[in-house]
């Protein structure tokens, strides 16, 4: 029996070293994959015949057999490409795809859009990402990631906001709106919009009332204003500004504000001139418009109008956030790629496609922001390759196959006693 025995134990060795080179090939075949992770064939040994029964010791092995095949999350070598879709997660987490079979998860970035906008993978799976409200912040809500309209509506000047000095040591002017260069102490222009996009340039003169008082009148050229006369000027705005003693700005007091612009611009546009916040507003008055004695500057101004646009280019940062840029200049945040983290990666199932699903043993994928909780973080322009090392898997494939001749040596071994067992009858 015990020859017999010797048999099945070669054949176990044979089997699993064949279920070795297997999982081998498998890896080598696979070194060139984006985001593909290796495994390793472990082993254990079969049940023993005991001579001693329950005593313990003294025990024949029956052979070996493939225990688990366990995948190595190791990270992958990071390439640098030119595409900016491709994306690599540089720690733990999956990227997330809408699969047939409900959500896959992969470590394969390479990504493009689809003629829908959709952020898609190879196979035309959409990727997941946090998705952004209508002002344009990204919020907790999960859906594929879309590129949406190229194109953006026109959006009106709302506000106009002006950080500057007045120089305290002006004389008193008094304002004439038709000679307007000569009559104020100050001049600065900036460009708004009106409701259907059109730019229109906006000069806002200073002049000096008393100390500590000034006065503003905002006017466009006559060929902007409706019912205007080109060469002349159109006020549109004014107020007036208080100081304190300190040279900050204590109370801002608005007096006419009605855009009427021409050429299809909606009649009565307000928009709010904004001189920082004073100290009757609840600010200290330091981080607005001052009065000190320097000369007058303009520090710099700023409004939230915009004409419509194009997309110009878009881009991924290093927190996983789509920015699109239109040739307007107007940035847009259009979503955030989602990265799944699991208790146990090594219970994930291989579904092919490099892709990966969710199991018991696995747990449920928690989605999260890029570098949040112990998340990877996601590299733009960036792309995971396999980490098969080529230099171990040859050594262990050499491995294989001696462990494989040394199977063979076994069971040819127990042919030949078995054969002298059948000479002793002749």
């Amino acid at each position: 029996m015990s020859i017999l025995a010797s048999f099945n134990t070669g054949v176990t060795g044979l089997t699993a070293a064949g279920q070795s080179m297997s999982v081998i090939g498998d890896n080598i075949a696979n070194a060139g994959t984006f985001g593909f992770k290796s495994s390793r064939a472990e082993f254990q040994d079969m049940l023993s015949n005991s001579l001693k029964g329950i005593d313990g010791g003294d025990q024949i092995g029956s052979g070996t057999k493939l225990a688990h095949v366990t995948p190595q999350f190791t990270q992958g070598t990071v390439a640098r490409t030119s595409n900016i879709t491709d994306l690599a997660i540089n720690g733990n987490g999956f990227f997330a795809v809408e699969a047939p079979f409900g959500q896959g998860f992969t470590r394969d970035g390479s990504f493009h859009f689809d003629k829908e906008g959709h952020m898609i993978n190879g196979d035309g799976y959409k990727a997941l990402g946090f998705q952004p409200n209508e002002k344009g912040e990204i919020t907790n809500a999960i859906a594929p990631i879309k590129l949406g309209n190229t194109t953006i509506p026109a959006t009106a000047t709302k506000e106009l906001k002006m950080s500057m000095n007045l120089d305290s040591r002006e004389n008193v002017k008094v304002f004439d709106p038709k000679n307007p260069d000569k009559t104020s102490n100050y001049n600065t222009s900036a460009t708004v919009y009106d409701n259907v996009g059109t730019a229109r340039l906006v000069t806002t003169y200073f002049n000096k009332k008393a100390d500590g008082m000034w006065e503003y009148h905002a006017m466009v050229d006559g060929a902007d204003a409706a019912n205007g006369v080109p060469g002349e000027l159109a006020e549109m705005a004014n107020g007036q500004l208080k100081f304190n003693q300190k040279g900050v700005l204590e109370e801002e007091i608005e007096g006419l504000n009605s855009f009427n612009f021409n050429k299809g611009a909606a009649a009565g546009q307000k928009i709010v001139l904004d001189f920082g916040k004073t100290i009757k507003e609840g600010g200290t008055g330091l981080d607005a418009s001052t009065q000190y004695g320097s000369r007058s500057s303009i520090a710099r101004h700023s409004q939230d109008g915009s004409s419509a646009a194009t997309l110009a280019s878009m881009s991924f940062n290093d927190e996983g956030v789509l920015t699109a840029v239109y040739d307007n200049g107007v940035q847009r945040e259009l979503g955030q790629v989602a990265v799944a983290k699991f208790e146990n990666n090594e219970g994930l199932f291989k579904t092919g496609k490099n892709l990966f699903k969710e199991t018991r043993k696995s747990g449920q994928a928690a989605m999260g922001k890029p570098g949040a909780d112990g998340r990877g973080e996601v590299l733009a322009k960036s792309i995971e390759q396999s980490n098969v090392d080529i230099a171990n898997e040859f050594i262990s494939l050499m491995a294989a196959q001696r462990n494989f001749q040394a199977n063979t040596r076994t069971i040819t071994t127990s042919d030949q006693m078995l054969q002298e067992v059948l000479n002793i009858k002749r």
